[in-house]
């Protein structure tokens, strides 16, 4: 299969690539573009080349079916030699992403051109690699080595009019992007060309700016990035051949690493997440406008998210004072994404007018889905849910955002029960990533689908969890917080478990995490269970609330805290509280430590699985990532435990 087809405009040749869905760039890819060069320079009647692509993006990085496997020739290095070292000059025209290789490709053209909405990136750090191609070493020269640092070892791509201004694009062009990269070939041969991009000079950085560039990639908890960092460093001093062998020589290191192989996982995972194979071809039910039952900090944020997806929300609360809070809560979020400069005051503006509030449920006669976000007790939500019966549509989805209770016990007696699904927002919910979707045996698929198509509109990460006390996240949550006081009453000090799972890549510990979200949530929810007659163990957690350790809010909970100042302190009051029921003086090394908790997490998810609540390990993984926190780049506790 031809994957290039040339097409002569003049003198000009337009060398189209087309290997569908994203143009990635395999062996089949690599050989062709190697091979396309000697032909047209072969060719005494063309004069330049413009390489574009079809389809909905231009090569946007490796084929991922490739991924693990060994390097095969030609490599991809050589491809954009190549493609440099040709006697006609080529020229990239970009649309959608360039990403990766497919960026390393266009810098080895002589120059590139890219419409208004494209996007250029260097994500490999993502994937715990370094870019293997020139990343590394021709950036720094085609842009300097300030922004050749940030591209490279953040991961995160630039828009066209940023690359532009950065020196990574020739040129933003408008209208048809063949034709005007056509024209802006054709207007450069009457000119000087400039220099290839290896044989540009690169500017010399003091040490100072080092020391705060490893600082700041440092950050990011795994070593791809100062890996990155460091191979820029050793291209500014180096020439350009010995330059790219390091760079190749830490690539394939890096691409061997246990890192690399839990970033590859969740991405895999990431990827497959959001279009579950079982839903392939049931078309989810519409949702452009929305109600929200509550407008406290969950309902809130769901409102947000919502509206920031372009829907129509209508916010429902108790009363008309409660309304306005509601409201304002809304209004805040978006005032801080007017403070951050992610969207302008008349973005807010426009987002606020698609937002109105009521505390008349009969307003909810049209919408297409409701999501009640009301607080988590079962008579307040099966109340919410006898009125949304009895104004709804028929066919209007209906949704509970509870976070423990059964939602089967919550629809009871609700009319059309195939319409209700549970949908968990983790907060706040117009950050966080993670959707649980749960659905109950009444849901319909069509439902089960449109509540995966709700989670890709929102851009969140959404993983089905079937119906147990906590579902799958706060399961597991509730083991590992159980697992950290066992080694508590065990004799190892609170500080060093928390310190344990910071080193392991947590942002933070077990306790720090109680504190700063509040002992009382999950003391109330174990307490509402004891009230309902079930049998549930006092932890210590209980001990200290009772005490009135509530966390960070009573300045004390498993730590203490100055007036005005987030640090944990260790407590003697805590000693004091706790010293009768702990019963050893275990000293265990923090990676121990870590692997017990983590070990814990994943026996959890393995009894989740057993039980059928969770439809595989990665879908544990994920939601362990981008609900709790769990680094990334040690994959998930599941693939952290089968891969030790």
């Amino acid at each position: 299969m031809t994957l290039l087809t040339v097409r002569r405009d003049g003198e000009i040749a337009v060398v189209t690539l087309d290997n569908p869905p994203v143009n990635a760039i395999s062996e089949a890819v690599r050989k062709e573009l190697f091979e396309m060069v000697g032909q047209i320079d072969a060719d005494p009647g063309l004069r330049a080349a413009v390489l574009i692509c079809a389809g909905r993006t231009f090569l946007a990085g490796a084929d991922v079916r490739e991924f693990g496997k060994p390097p095969v020739e030609p490599h991809l290095p050589d491809v954009v030699d190549r493609i440099e070292a040709a006697e006609k000059p080529w020229v990239a025209a970009i649309h959608g992403a360039a990403l990766g290789g497919g960026f390393e490709i266009a810098m080895g053209c002589r120059f590139r051109v890219a419409v208004e909405s494209a996007r250029v990136g260097l994500p490999e750090v993502t994937l715990g690699v370094i870019p293997g191609a020139s990343g590394t070493v021709r950036t720094p020269r085609l842009a300097g080595v300030e922004a050749a640092v940030e591209l490279v070892t953040s991961g995160r791509p630039l828009s066209a009019a940023k690359a532009q201004k950065a020196g990574l694009l020739d040129a933003v062009v408008s209208g048809d992007l063949e034709s005007g990269a056509v024209a802006f070939a054709r207007k450069a041969l009457g000119a000087d060309l400039p220099m290839p991009v290896s044989k540009r000079p690169l500017e010399q950085m003091p040490e100072e700016f080092w020391q705060g560039a490893r600082k700041t990639a440092s950050k990011a908890g795994h070593q791809a990035p100062l890996r990155a960092l460091d191979s820029i460093c050793f291209a500014t001093e180096h020439g350009f051949s010995e330059a790219m062998a390091h760079e190749r020589e830490t690539f394939l290191d890096l691409r061997g690493s246990d890192e690399a192989a839990a970033l590859r996982h969740v991405f895999f995972a990431e990827r497959a997440a959001p279009k579950p194979a079982a839903l392939k071809g049931i078309e989810p039910r519409p949702f452009k406008s929305v109600g929200v039952i509550g407008g406290g900090t969950m309902g809130a944020g769901i409102a947000g998210a919502c509206r920031e997806a372009g829907m129509e929300i209508i916010l429902i609360e108790r009363d008309a004072e409660a309304v306005a809070r509601g409201l304002d809560n809304v209004g805040k979020i978006f005032d801080g994404a007017v403070k951050r400069g992610k969207i302008s005051e008349e973005g807010r503006a426009e987002r606020m007018a698609g937002v109105r509030g009521s505390s008349d449920y009969a307003e909810l006669a049209q919408v297409d889905l409701v999501i009640e976000a009301v607080f988590e007790e079962i008579g307040v939500k099966r109340a919410v849910f006898a009125e949304l019966g009895r104004v709804c549509r028929s066919d209007a989805l209906l949704a509970t955002n509870t976070s423990y209770l059964d939602p089967r016990a919550i629809a009871e007696g609700l009319p059309n029960p195939e319409r209700f699904i549970g949908l968990h927002f983790f907060s706040p919910a117009h950050i966080m990533k993670l959707l649980e979707i749960v659905p109950t045996p009444d849901t319909a698929p069509d439902v089960l689908a449109t509540g995966f198509a709700l989670g890709r509109a929102l851009n969140k990460m959404p993983v089905q969890a079937g119906i147990c006390e906590g579902f799958i996240g706060n399961r597991i949550l509730k083991r590992y917080r159980a697992e950290a006081e066992g080694l508590v009453l065990q004799g190892v000090a609170i500080s060093e478990i928390d310190a344990a799972m910071r080193d392991y890549g947590f942002r933070m510990g077990p306790f720090e995490a109680q504190d700063l979200g509040g002992l009382d949530i999950a003391f109330l929810q174990r307490e509402g269970a004891r009230a309902a007659g079930r049998e549930v163990a006092e932890t210590l957690g209980d001990v200290l609330v009772r005490a009135g350790r509530k966390g960070q809010k009573t300045a004390g909970g498993w730590y203490d805290y100055a007036e005005g100042d987030r640090t944990p302190q260790p407590s003697a009051a805590v000693s004091e509280l706790l010293g009768e029921r702990i019963s050893g003086s275990l000293d265990l090394p923090r990676s121990e430590i870590a692997e017990r908790l983590v070990g814990a997490m994943a026996a959890e998810g393995q009894a989740i699985l057993d039980e059928g609540i969770a439809q595989a390990p990665q879908d544990i993984d994920l939601v362990e990532v981008h609900g709790y926190g769990f680094p990334r780049w040690k994959g998930g506790p599941m693939f952290a435990v089968a891969a030790s």
